[in-house]
Formats: structure tokens, sequence, C-alpha cells
């Protein structure tokens, strides 16, 4: 496939940009001291490289009211745009456009001095906001408007005014946090002033000519949101205001609607992207859960956008627009919307990265340089690990053979890819088997090697993963008790009442799977989310529609605590509502007494129950397997362990990437 109209140039006012592919902004850490700057630098400079049109940086603060948490990135001064030099050079260096993302984080900050258009606290910050006084609104204004000018002195070639996602902007547009009654706000049109201002006042300062996007909230998903007549409003004042392009937002933070992560459909909200552009004469940017070339060329193609922005997918792979144009999409490294080293990250104070490229962010210290030995290396196991190990090895020069007991690469990750909202890491695999192919992996399958068959390596790296924990229970033989594995490989096929032991993240998945009715379409996730149109209903809500469950689920765990509250910071919430919404039956605290033909029996506050079921699946943990790593160890071999074979967690396929590329670039 070609992508002809994703890959054709445009122009931004003044700006010509060299494809429509837009780098969307990611806050991932590094924006927050100026010593991070040259790492900085690096992580656009090699995004550049691999041919992204325009890049949009993480959210720097036009002031330290308006500050994400403290001491965060800012943009206020001459010497804040002096350090910025070195990242728009670099940018500029390899061909490529960047743009600042400005934003003021209103009652989202995560710091006691806060404010906000009104005081209403956030549900997602400890802090209560003080509201804006009318002067401040002004000298916030005034702050937006000079960030610009220093942006364009920094080199920037465009800057991204934030006004969606539940900041600043978007609190004094929504009547859910609005409740002023001077000249910002009273009704619909007054709440679009300051927004309005903004824009006019950054014209003031930079003319007509620098490149002005701004992020806009197609939904709003949160009640007292703003309906879909208000918004297209906005646009057009916005537009005659002087906005260059519009970006696409949808949702709130605070929103109990998921938006981007694994479980939201691809493309689910382009639908909206098109409305905009039906009714403004500016540029419309698409973004949100596209993650392929295939789907950003279909969109622009079809008119329902001008440009796409992807985030997530410029973490995975960084040379995404190249491989597109070269005919190479089968190399790219896809994102599978899993959120747990991106966004999980951020929202915990940690540097950003990759779930399937644990270079992002780290490019300056996890370098898979070439190597400078003729070495031989050999690689046990075709799960994340070991194919993340193959591929890092290759990469570097060395001479790799992977053997795998299956006939097939994917270990774990296969099962994932069973349960439903996972189907994208079906695409990590494609992209592993592709790049061993094409960096001459000797690849054998259905291969079991053995210490004598590794003697002749070099280096021997171990990847054989883990096998399920088997708990010590009475009747733990009975022909109902299956492994997950079974399950969730086709092997086994439950009946209509199952208990699941053990509610970690695979407990989780496997009720999912269990409850899932395969016959849903898109339209059906909306429904089930209560996601309406907004020309009806303001934020976008409606009431959602009841899941009809497929199965009657039981899900146990011994610990006391909630259920899934292990889960990751961004997604779990959204895996335990699909739960409940399938009317999953969640027991805590219990004891496994035994399995017989009644079910499976427990005891549970002292008191005995039986949980009468056809089928109870086991998902009680892993261990690892290996007996060979230690037969090596004896024998005196250069071998390496990794992923599951080293620590059996819950399945954790970014460490064990991350591993296995750490292991790669130290050989």
């Amino acid at each position: 496939m070609t992508y002809d109209h994703l890959l054709s140039p445009i122009r931004l006012g003044s700006l010509e940009l060299r494809n429509r592919v837009v780098m969307g902004s990611m806050h991932t850490g590094l924006e927050d001291h100026s010593w991070q700057l040259p790492r900085l630098a690096a992580y656009f400079a090699e995004r550049a490289r691999g041919g992204v049109g325009l890049a949009i940086t993480g959210g720097y603060a036009v002031n330290r009211r308006g500050w994400l948490k403290p001491f965060a990135g800012e943009m206020m001064s001459r010497l804040d745009a002096a350090r910025h030099v070195q990242v728009t050079d670099a940018v500029h260096a390899e061909g490529g456009a960047i743009a600042l993302q400005l934003l003021h984080a209103g009652r989202y900050g995560y710091h006691p001095f806060s404010v906000g258009a009104s005081d209403r606290k956030s549900p997602i910050t400890p802090f209560k906001p003080r509201a804006l006084s009318t002067k401040a609104v002004h000298r916030t204004v005034d702050d937006f408007a000079r960030s610009v000018s220093l942006a364009r002195k920094a080199g920037y070639d465009a800057v991204e005014i934030m006004g969606s996602e539940g900041y600043l902007i978007n609190q004094f547009l929504a009547a859910r946090t609005n409740d002023r009654t001077d000249e910002w706000g009273g009704s619909a049109s007054a709440r679009m002033r300051f927004p309005e201002r903004v824009v006019q006042r950054i014209r003031e300062v930079v003319g007509d000519d620098f490149p002005l996007i701004y992020r806009i909230s197609l939904l709003d998903l949160v009640e007292g949101g703003q309906s879909w007549d208000d918004t297209v409003e906005l646009a057009q004042r916005l537009e005659a205001a002087g906005v260059t392009a519009f970006n696409t937002g949808i949702g709130w933070h605070e929103a109990r609607v998921p938006t981007i992560i694994t479980q939201v459909p691809r493309g689910v909200w382009t639908p909206w992207t098109g409305r905009l552009k039906e009714s403004v004469g500016v540029p419309v940017i698409a973004s949100n859960r596209i993650n392929t070339p295939e789907l950003a060329e279909s969109l622009v193609a079809g008119g329902t956008a001008d440009l796409v922005s992807m985030a997530r997918p410029f973490l995975a792979d960084p040379d995404f627009v190249t491989k597109a144009a070269q005919g190479r999409a089968e190399e790219i490294n896809t994102c599978i919307g899993c959120n747990q080293a991106c966004l999980d990250h951020t929202f915990t104070n940690t540097t950003a990265s990759c779930l399937v490229n644990p270079r992002a962010c780290h490019e300056t210290s996890l370098v898979l340089g070439p190597t400078r030995r003729a070495a031989t290396v050999a690689v046990v196991g075709a799960g994340p690990a070991g194919l993340a190990t193959a591929v890092s090895a290759a990469e570097r020069g060395f001479d790799v053979t992977l053997f795998e007991a299956a006939p097939q690469i994917g270990g774990q990750f296969r099962l994932a890819m069973a349960v439903p909202g996972k189907e994208d890491f079906a695409d990590t695999l494609r992209y592993y088997s592709r790049r061993l192919e094409v960096l001459g992996v000797d690849v054998r399958l259905s291969t079991r090697a053995t210490a004598a068959d590794l003697a002749a390596y070099d280096e021997v790296v171990v990847a054989t993963g883990v096998t399920p924990r088997v708990p010590d229970l009475e009747g733990i033989d009975h022909p109902s008790v299956v492994s997950y594995a079974d399950v969730l490989s086709g092997a086994v096929v439950p009946g209509d009442r199952v208990a699941v032991i053990g509610a970690g993240g695979i407990g989780v998945d496997v009720s999912h799977w269990l409850t899932h009715d395969p016959a849903d379409t898109v339209e059906d996730w909306l429904a089930h989310w209560g996601v309406g149109d907004s020309a009806l209903n303001p934020g976008g809500l409606t009431e959602p529609k009841p899941r009809t469950p497929v199965r009657e689920v039981t899900l146990v765990q011994r610990k006391t605590s909630r259920i899934g509250i292990g889960l990751g910071k961004t997604s779990g919430w959204a895996h335990r509502a699909v739960l409940k919404q399938a009317g999953v039956r969640q027991v805590s605290g219990a004891t496994y007494d035994r399995v017989d033909d009644a079910g499976l029996h427990l005891t549970v506050d002292g008191a005995p129950v039986v949980v009468e079921c056809d089928h109870v699946v086991v998902c009680a943990g892993q261990e690892s397997v290996r007996s060979l790593y230690d037969e090596l160890v004896l024998a005196g071999a250069s071998v390496h362990l990794v992923g599951g074979a080293d620590v059996a967690a819950e399945l954790d396929a970014k460490r064990a990437i991350e591993q296995g590329t750490r292991v790669a670039a130290a050989l």
C-alpha cells in the first residue's frame, strides 16, 4: 500500500510540512528540568530523522500557577527560550519541524497554589483551586501571548494551545467548572471569551504568519460539558481570531470513559473530527487511537482530516513515517495502547518510555550501537524477552539463532492478544516476525534447545519464560479445573458458569474474555460506555447500554484488597469497570477449600460458600522455567537470564522487553 495522501506536503500558515503526519503532544518527564533538555533534543531528533512532518512537545506552563506540578516545564523567560534552542536545532538538523505546546493546568495542577475558572476541586488532584480574579484572567491571557513569543525566539516552528483534556481553557468553557458571573462566564458564549481572547492576544503579539494550532475538545465526556453546537461556535470564533489549524482532543482526564487505551477501538473518535472539518475552513488534525499508516491514510484520503496526529505510536517506533514511505509498513513497531510505560509512568512522576520500545526517552543511554566483535548468540525462547533480545542483538550485527519449543513465536503474548481489546498485541508479534526475517536471524521453531546444542555459541540468552502455577488445592485434578492458558488458547471451551481463581491482571483479562460478546460492534462499545451524540447530550454522555455477558463469572482472590488494585494507573479503572458492566461477581478475602462436582468451595468471612460452576479457571500466577539456565551456569557457559525465566511476575512484558534489549546492548 502507498500512502500518497498522508505523505503529501501541506502548508500551515507560513510553515510548509513535508507530510501530514503529526507526532502529538505527550508529557514524557523530560520537559521538567533544564538538564534533561539534551535528552529531549535527542528524543525529538530521532523522530524527525524518522520522517515525521511536525512534532509537538509535551505541555509547558505559561505561568507558575499553571504548572502541572511543582517546578514543571515552563516557557516564561528568555532563559527558558535560550535553553530550548538545542531542541529546535536538533529537529531542524534532521529536516523536521517542531511546535511547543503551551498550557495552563488550572485545577489539574498538582500543587497547593493552583487556580481555576472557579474554585471547584478536581476529582483527580488533592488540591482545591482558587478562582482566578477578573484581573488575573487578563494577566493569564497575556502570559499565553508572552510564551508564544518566547517559543518563536527559541526556534519553534509553531505553537499548540492546549484547549482540551480538561485543562484551564477547557475549564472556562464548561458549565461544570465555570460558575463565574463576570465577563468570562454566565453563558456558553461568554465562557468562550477566554480562549478567543487568548488567540486574539497572541496574534497581536506575534502577527498573522506564525502558525497557531489550537487543541479543541470535540467530546468532553463529562457531565456539564459542551454541546456540539458550542464546539462548532467556539471553533468558528477561534478561526476568525486567527487559529491556523485545529488539533482534536477527546475527553477530560477525569472522564469515566476510556479514550486511548487498548480496549478503545481504533479510529472510534474520527467521525467527530470529520464533523468539525465540515464546519471550519482551516486544516483539522485527527487524533486518539490511530496507530497504523493504513488508518491514517484513509482519514486523509477520505476527507475526514487534513493531518493525523499520533503520539504513542512515535514512542513505539520513531521510524514510523520512513518505514511507511519505503513500503516497509510491516516493519513498524505498532503502539498497542497499553499505557504501561508511557502514561502510567507520567502519572507516577517517572520518565515515560514504551513497553514495545524501551529506548523511547532513553536514546542517549540505551544505545544499540554496532558490535566490535564477531560473535554468535543463541537466544532460547521466543516470548517478548527472547524476541527483544534476538532482534536487538541482530541489529547490532551479532550472528543470532533463536530457539523456540512451540511452533510459533510469542509465548504468553500470544495468549494476551486473545483478550478482547488486546487484539493489537498481534501487531507486536507481526513486527518481531518481520524483523527476524529482515535481519536474517536463524529461527528454529518446534525446537527445544539443550545445553549440548548451545555449547558452540559465544553467548547464550535464556528466555524460557514461565509456566502457570498450580495451587495446592484439593480437587485441582478435577475435570472442571483448567488453566488460563487452556482457555485463551482455545484448547478448552468453558461452560456457561465459570469461577476464576486469582484476580491479578490475568484473572481480570480472563474474566473479560469469558463475558465478552464477540458480536459487539464499535457502536455497541460506544453505547456500553454511554457515549452519545453531543448535539443531543452536552458533553457527549448518555445512559450506558447494559452489557449482556455470555457467561456467568465469579472472580475470586485470597487478598482482601479491591480486585484489580494492582492494574495500571491509567487503564486499570476501565478494566474494573468492564467487569462491573458485565456483572462479574467479585469475591475477595477467600480461602480456597476444594473443587468437586458441586463446584468451587470457599470460606469467606468464616462462612462456607459454594460457587456452582461448570469450570474453574486457574489464574494463580506463574513459575519461572529456568532449568536450562541452571544447567548452563554449572557448565561454565556465558549465559544471561531474561524475562519470565528470571522473574515470574504477572507476565510483565514491559520488564521482559526492556531487560532483553538491555542485555543485547551490553553483549
